[in-house]
């Protein structure tokens, strides 16, 4: 399947069989290729928690008001951000070259630090173009997914030990579906969120279809 399969056969799935799990192996190899997106700096500012264990994810069910996406799937990504990354530049610049290290130290912190409102957008970024990348990466083994936002963040803190910095942002069930697609809902037409040079200045116009070629 190349990626744009992939984007176009990509769906939300809610349900899933729970008598197929998935092995660590295939866990890893998703999280293995979804940590290829893009963080600024290279801070990998995302924090990734696999959930397999029954009692964990049964509290995740509980968090997420007893969504069937969580109460079905073999397993569950919480994606959460790392609102201090920024700060640990010896872990994510060890292999820079030396003398590149304390340049970039200097500038991360004069971009990032006592900027909250950054570091949580900074940490959305990243965690939206990781769990877009685990997605496909399912996608391609076969597997379902669906994001998640719907889940009492307090208390998904709690089930899974996260600390204030490390605030859950997004949720990715995966699993083998066990029922078909929903209809897609539709798209706006191009000119209603596409613009050239200047927003409002339609790139182009008329219906999206998603299958198109161009």
């Amino acid at each position: 399947m190349d990626v744009r399969q992939a984007l176009l056969h990509r769906r939300a799935r809610h349900r899933f069989d729970p008598d197929r799990p998935l092995d660590d192996g295939l866990l890893r190899r998703l999280v293995a290729r979804a940590r290829l997106a893009p963080t600024s700096f290279n801070m990998q500012n995302v924090h990734w928690v696999v959930v397999t264990d029954p009692e964990v994810r049964r509290a995740l069910w509980e968090a997420s008001w007893r969504q069937e996406q969580v109460g079905t799937a073999a397993a569950v990504v919480v994606l959460a951000g790392d609102l201090t990354a920024h700060r640990r530049t010896d872990r994510f610049l060890r292999h820079a070259p030396e003398a590149a290290r304390a340049k970039l130290h200097d500038m991360i912190q004069g971009i990032y630090e006592g900027k909250d409102r950054l570091l949580r957008d900074e940490a959305c970024r990243s965690v939206g173009l990781a769990g877009m990348s685990l997605m496909l990466a399912a996608e391609e083994e076969g597997l379902g997914s669906c994001p998640m936002i719907g889940f009492d963040p307090e208390a998904v803190s709690e089930s899974l030990g996260l600390d204030e910095d490390h605030p859950p942002l997004l949720m990715v069930t995966l699993g083998h579906p066990s029922d078909a697609p929903r209809p897609r809902l539709g798209f706006l037409d191009w000119e209603e969120c596409v613009s050239r040079d200047r927003f409002g200045v339609p790139a182009w116009t008329g219906p999206f279809v998603p299958e198109e070629e161009v």
